[in-house]
């Protein structure tokens, strides 16, 4: 026979792990909702910061084009590369150490680096 009236220690423990989990589970709902809605204006707020500083580059760009003579100036001439001598004196004293440059062709070359 099944008793009438309240519920059993059983069944309102039962009822309280459904009603809990059911509270667990809309409030897990709900956050992960309000966490996407918060996710999409952050990436809606930083689309529209990069429009706007794309819009500025270009107007940028294009104020510095109107302002910039109508022919461009001829490039400078390209300078000689500057020779390191220490670098240079050590490479032929290596050769040198090394018995690939004698006395003679060391300091030939030394004297042809210093001038």
């Amino acid at each position: 026979m099944r008793r009438m009236g309240r519920p059993g220690l059983i069944g309102l423990a039962a009822r309280t792990a459904v009603v809990a989990g059911t509270a667990s589970a809309v409030s897990g709902g709900m956050a992960a909702n309000r966490q996407r809605k918060a996710q999409a204006q952050y990436e809606q707020e930083q689309y529209q910061a990069a429009q706007q500083q794309a819009q500025m580059q270009a107007a940028a760009q294009q104020a510095v084009a109107q302002q910039m003579p109508a022919e461009p100036a001829a490039p400078a001439p390209a300078a000689a590369p500057a020779v390191d001598v220490v670098a240079e004196l050590q490479k032929l004293a290596a050769l040198k150490d090394a018995g690939l440059l004698d006395d003679a062709e060391f300091a030939a070359a030394k004297a042809k680096l210093l001038s």
